[in-house]
C-alpha cells in the first residue's frame, strides 16, 4: 500500500508541475507577442514585423549554445543543398579572374557538357546581363546559373581557341547536379588507398561505398581517410561509413540531453558484411576536422580499428534538431550531446551567450602553442579512458586527440606568400597558364600520372608570378618569396593539373608535400602502427 500511495504522489507531482511549466510558457509567450505588438503600434518609426520577429528569434538563441542558430528561407536553402548532395543548375566547375566567370570543368553528362561547353570557356552574359567585368559576386552569379529543374538559361560565351576569340550563344537546360563531397579516391602506392572526404552529406557514404569497393579492386589493403578541413554534416552519414569499417551492430555513437533520451546509432553495412574490416586505417584530422569527422575518428579510435594522425579536432559535439517555419525559415536547436562509444563528450567548453571567445578557441590554441608543440596539449586525467579492444589510454576534453601528432608547418608561409594569395594572383597566374598552355600540357602529359611525374614549375613561372603581383600593389620581398618558393611551386602545380585532369589531381600534388599525409603514409606502413594501436603513447 504504502508503494501504491509513494506512486500516485510521484503522479501528482509530475502533473502538478507539467501544469505549472505549460502556464510559465503561455504567460512568457503571450508576453513576446506582446512586446511585438506593441512596437508595430506604437514605436516612432514604421517597423519591418518580419525582421523585427527574426531579430527575437536570432536574439534568443545568441543567449543559448554556440550552434543553435536561425537561418531566413534563402539562407537555409543555402545551407542545405552542400548536404542534400544536389541542386538544379547548369552543371560547371567556375572560378572567377578579374570579374569574368572562367569555366574550369563540366560536369561529366551533365547540362553544360551536352551542349557544347568546354573547359576554358568564359560566360559573359546570363539571360542578356553581362556578368563580366561588373563586380558581380561569386553568390550573384550563381542565384542566375541556378533555377528550376527543366528551365533554360541563355548564356553567351567567350571563347579562345587556336589564337582566336569568338561568343558563341549556348542556351542549356538547367537538371540536378550532384555535389560531391568525396574530393579524391586513388591509390598512394601498391597496398594503400586514399579517400578525402569534405563533407557528410546525403550521398557521402554511397560515394565512400563506390570508392572503397574501386580501390579493393586495385589491391587496396590498407586505407588513409582523409578529413582534414570536413566540418561535418549529418550523423547518419558517419555512421553508415563507419558500418562499412566496423562489425555490423557495433556502437558508433550515441546522443543524450536534458529533453532527449540516449539513442544509441550502430552500424549496418550497406552489404551482407562491411566493404573494408580488415586492414590498417589512419585517419587524417587537424583543428578544424569537426561533428561527424569527429564522430567518425571517434568510433574508430575507441574501437582500436584505426589510428587518427594530425592535431586535435575542432571539438564540436552538440546535436541539433532542424524546426522548418511555414515560410521556409529554419531553427536549428540543440537538444543534446554526441557521445563516442566509451562514453567521451566530443564537445569543448563554452560560455553561453560569448560566441565570441568561442570562435577565438583555435587561435588561442595557436597562442599557447598547442598546435606546434606536442607537449603543450593538455590532457585531463580525470576525463582519461580506454579503447574497448586493445584498452589503451585515450582522453576527452573537447575533440578527438590524435594518436600522432603532427605539428602546424608555418615555415613557408610568409607574409609575402599570404599577400599573394588574398590578392587572388595565385589563383589567377593558374588559369591564365592553363588558357594559354592547355593544349601544349595535354598532349606532353595525356594523364595526370604523367603529369605527376613530368611537370615542373620553373623559375620564369614563378618570376610572372611574382611580376603579377606586383603590378596588383604586392610589394615584392625576395627573401620571403624564395622562403615561400616551394609552397608557390606546390599550389600552382596543383591548381593546374586540377583544371586541366581532375580535382583528385589537386591532392595528388598536395598530399606529397603535407606533413599530415606524409605521417599517416609512414605510419600505416610502419611497425609502429600496431604499437600505437594496442599500448598507445
Amino acid at each position: 500500500m504504502k508503494k501504491i500511495l509513494i506512486f500516485i504522489g510521484a503522479s501528482l507531482l509530475l502533473t502538478v508541475s507539467g501544469i505549472s511549466k505549460a502556464q510559465n510558457y503561455m504567460s512568457q509567450n503571450q508576453k513576446l507577442r506582446m512586446a511585438e505588438a506593441m512596437i508595430s503600434q506604437f514605436y516612432i518609426d514604421s517597423v519591418n514585423e518580419n525582421k523585427l520577429v527574426e531579430d527575437g528569434i536570432r536574439g534568443m538563441l545568441e543567449g543559448l549554445d554556440p550552434h543553435s542558430q536561425y537561418s531566413n528561407a534563402e539562407e537555409t536553402k543555402e545551407l542545405s543543398e552542400p548536404l542534400t548532395g544536389n541542386f538544379s543548375g547548369i552543371g560547371i566547375t567556375f572560378n572567377m579572374n578579374r570579374d569574368t566567370l572562367y569555366v574550369i570543368q563540366t560536369v561529366s553528362g551533365g547540362p553544360s557538357e551536352r551542349v557544347g561547353i568546354l573547359a576554358g570557356d568564359r560566360i559573359i552574359a546570363v539571360n542578356d546581363t553581362v556578368i563580366a567585368g561588373v563586380g558581380m559576386k561569386n553568390t550573384q552569379i550563381m542565384k542566375k546559373l541556378r533555377g528550376p529543374k527543366g528551365t533554360d538559361v541563355n548564356v553567351k560565351v567567350l571563347r579562345q581557341q587556336n589564337g582566336t576569340r569568338d561568343t558563341i550563344d549556348f542556351t542549356i537546360t538547367r537538371a540536378d547536379i550532384p555535389i560531391y563531397s568525396v574530393d579524391a579516391a586513388y591509390m598512394v602506392d601498391d597496398k594503400t588507398g586514399y579517400i578525402r572526404i569534405n563533407r557528410f552529406s546525403a550521398e557521402t557514404a554511397h560515394e565512400v561505398q563506390t570508392a572503397l569497393k574501386d580501390l579493393k579492386k586495385s589491391g587496396m589493403k590498407n586505407l588513409i581517410l582523409d578529413l582534414v578541413d570536413n566540418g561535418g554534416g549529418y550523423l547518419n552519414a558517419a555512421v553508415e561509413i563507419l558500418g562499412e569499417f566496423l562489425p555490423a551492430g557495433t556502437l558508433a555513437v550515441y546522443t543524450e540531453g536534458t529533453n532527449s533520451a540516449r539513442q544509441n546509432h550502430n552500424t549496418t553495412p550497406s552489404g551482407l558484411k562491411p566493404l573494408f574490416d580488415k586492414g590498417r586505417i589512419v585517419v587524417m584530422a587537424n583543428q578544424y576536422s569537426a561533428s561527424a569527422s569527429e564522430i567518425t575518428a571517434g568510433a574508430l579510435q575507441d574501437w582500436d580499428r584505426g589510428l587518427i594522425v594530425g592535431r586535435r579536432t575542432f571539438g564540436k559535439g552538440l546535436v541539433q534538431r532542424p524546426f522548418q517555419f511555414p515560410d521556409g525559415s529554419m531553427m536549428r536547436l540543440t537538444i543534446a550531446h554526441y557521445y563516442t562509444p566509451t562514453g567521451r563528450d566530443i564537445q569543448k567548453q563554452y560560455e553561453k551567450g560569448n560566441q565570441k571567445a568561442y570562435n577565438e578557441d583555435i587561435l588561442e590554441r595557436f597562442n599557447h602553442g598547442e598546435l606546434m608543440h606536442a607537449d603543450s596539449i593538455k590532457y585531463i586525467d580525470s576525463l582519461k579512458v580506454e579503447t574497448l579492444r586493445h584498452k589503451r589510454p585515450i582522453y576527452g576534453g573537447g575533440g578527438i586527440y590524435p594518436d600522432k601528432f603532427v605539428p602546424l608547418d608555418t615555415t613557408e608561409f610568409t607574409k609575402y606568400y599570404r599577400n599573394v594569395v588574398a590578392k587572388g594572383v595565385l589563383n589567377r597566374y593558374s588559369i591564365n597558364y592553363v588558357d594559354n598552355h592547355r593544349t601544349e600540357i595535354k598532349s606532353r602529359f595525356p594523364d595526370d600520372n604523367a603529369f605527376l611525374k613530368g611537370f615542373e614549375v620553373s623559375d620564369e613561372m614563378l618570376g610572372e608570378l611574382y611580376d603579377m603581383a606586383t603590378k596588383d600593389g604586392v610589394e615584392f620581398n625576395e627573401k620571403e618569396a624564395t622562403t615561400s618558393a616551394p609552397l608557390f611551386s606546390m599550389i600552382i602545380k596543383g591548381l593546374i593539373g586540377r583544371d586541366i585532369y581532375d580535382n583528385a589531381t589537386y591532392f595528388k600534388v598536395y598530399n606529397l608535400h603535407d606533413p599530415i599525409f606524409l605521417e599517416a603514409l609512414r605510419l600505416i606502413n610502419s611497425p609502429d602502427y600496431d604499437n600505437l594501436i594496442r599500448k598507445g603513447k
